[in-house]
């Protein structure tokens, strides 16, 4: 991936991580709309960044994908960078399970990218080059416990995303994975934002960022923080890493 130059839609775009990476990708040289439910957000975003735009969409549902798909591709013909942000992450009791809460999950973190790239392929096809830049989590390889299917449908990207780049071999399609450690945004609880076990989000958009630069062909941006948890089952450290992440408390 080219680090400027390019037409990038960022779901999630106006709050955490992907405001971050909209704000970084934007002072880089690209062309970057953001994307998300809560027009106000995304309005705050392109207030404090000229020249970013934004559409209000909602990859939760088949008909919110289908609609910010069209609509992206009429608006930006010219796309050729799609970074799967959008997710939601809520704390469930299995002993309980609320349907609604795990069918939101896996629509939006699992379903909403599956939908989404299947509906901007042509798009990104056309062009000279192009990436598709999917967030997994370091929870996709050791889970959170407290929170089930958020780290389910992390490791389902994560095996997605492998498939996918393997199906596009033979494109100029570039598939990356990004998988971020326990950093401070406000996905799980506020508190989260100013939680010192987290990973300062500046720190995290500037490293991820640098390993973009520095490496174009990557196709995994590991940031050192994540590291533990990419490779806790290769190390043999998964059941200390996984009893210590699990003991924690949340």
């Amino acid at each position: 991936m080219q680090i400027k130059g390019n037409t990038i839609l960022i779901t999630g775009g106006g709050s955490g991580i992907g405001r971050g990476l909209a704000e970084a990708f934007h002072q880089a040289g690209n062309k970057v709309v953001i994307a998300g439910r809560r027009r106000q957000a995304l309005d705050a975003v392109v207030a404090a960044n000229p020249g970013m735009e934004a559409v209000t969409g909602d990859v939760q549902t088949a008909a919110g994908v289908t609609a910010l798909a069209a609509e992206v591709a009429a608006k930006y013909p010219a796309l050729n960078v799609v970074i799967h942000n959008a997710g939601i992450m809520r704390m469930e009791n299995l002993k309980d399970i609320q349907a609604a809460d795990v069918e939101a999950t896996v629509s939006t973190n699992l379903l909403g990218p599956i939908r989404l790239t299947a509906a901007l392929l042509p798009v990104l096809l056309k062009q000279p080059q192009a990436t598709i830049l999917t967030l997994s989590s370091g929870l996709a390889f050791l889970p959170l416990t407290a929170t089930p299917t958020y780290s389910a449908t992390k490791a389902g990207i994560h095996s997605w995303s492998q498939s996918l780049r393997w199906q596009l071999r033979d494109t100029k399609v570039q598939v990356i994975e990004l998988p971020p450690p326990y950093v401070q945004t406000e996905l799980l609880r506020p508190e989260q934002a100013t939680d010192p076990d987290a990973m300062p989000l500046a720190e995290f958009i500037a490293e991820v960022m640098q390993i973009l630069e520095t490496n174009p062909a990557v196709e995994e941006v590991l940031v050192e923080r994540v590291k533990p948890l990419r490779f806790a089952e290769v190390n043999g450290t998964f059941p200390k890493i996984f009893a210590a992440l699990n003991n924690r408390g949340y």
